[in-house]
């Protein structure tokens, strides 16, 4: 999953690429390179070789094109997660519940995102654009995990894996767990590496979600 999510995740349901991809694409690569607040809409237009009312045909400013950017990458990596709580990837899905799927991909998932190149680069140098969305809004992404979350804990609830309750009430408690082991691991690796604050992430949400 963490090499998959180390290259640009442009491609449409279809498999093809779109002018879109192509023009995220060139966001990604610049805010990697100097980071969100020094990547303009005029550069993202520079690297992705088109002109500037091309970019702007589509996004005022840089905050909407960054939010689609995050929205693609979160997304990707979120679903590659999901299919395997779906018990779609036959090699990780193997005879296990699907509340122990849900977990495992859960804890993937984390992990995936801390590791994401444009995730480490914006807590890098622009963590502030994260604020909001920790403290006063969701984004579309953090709604597309939502609803796939919710959707994976009611088939855990019809195969009796997953204790009895609303499944988007217990949906926000599993991710607003794992947000804190996303945002705020590296404050807890005194003493203890990823591996071990991981394990504590899978058993905290097992046993929550266990009948």
């Amino acid at each position: 999953m963490t090499s998959s999510c180390n290259k640009p995740s442009g491609l449409n349901k279809q498999g093809s690429r779109t002018e879109e991809d192509a023009l995220l694409d060139a966001a990604r690569a610049g805010v990697l390179a100097v980071g969100l607040r020094r990547t303009t809409l005029t550069d993202v237009a520079r690297r992705a070789g088109v002109s500037r009312m091309t970019i702007y045909r589509r996004w005022p400013d840089m905050t909407a094109l960054v939010g689609d950017l995050m929205t693609r990458e979160w997304g990707t990596l979120t679903q590659t997660a999901m299919a395997v709580a779906a018990g779609e990837d036959g090699a990780a899905g193997g005879g296990n519940s699907a509340r122990q799927r849900l977990v495992a991909a859960i804890v993937a998932a984390a992990r995936a995102l801390r590791q994401h190149p444009v995730f480490r680069r914006i807590v890098e140098l622009d963590p502030e654009i994260l604020l909001p969305y920790l403290v006063d809004r969701r984004g579309r992404s953090q709604d597309q995990m939502l609803a796939m979350v919710t959707a994976a804990i009611a088939a855990g609830a019809a195969d009796g894996s997953i204790r009895a309750g609303d499944p988007a009430l217990l949906a926000r408690g599993v991710l607003l767990a794992a947000q804190g082991f996303v945002v705020s691991l590296r404050t807890m690796t005194d003493g203890f590496d990823e591996d071990d604050l991981d394990g504590q992430l899978r058993l905290l949400l097992d046993r929550y979600l266990v009948p």
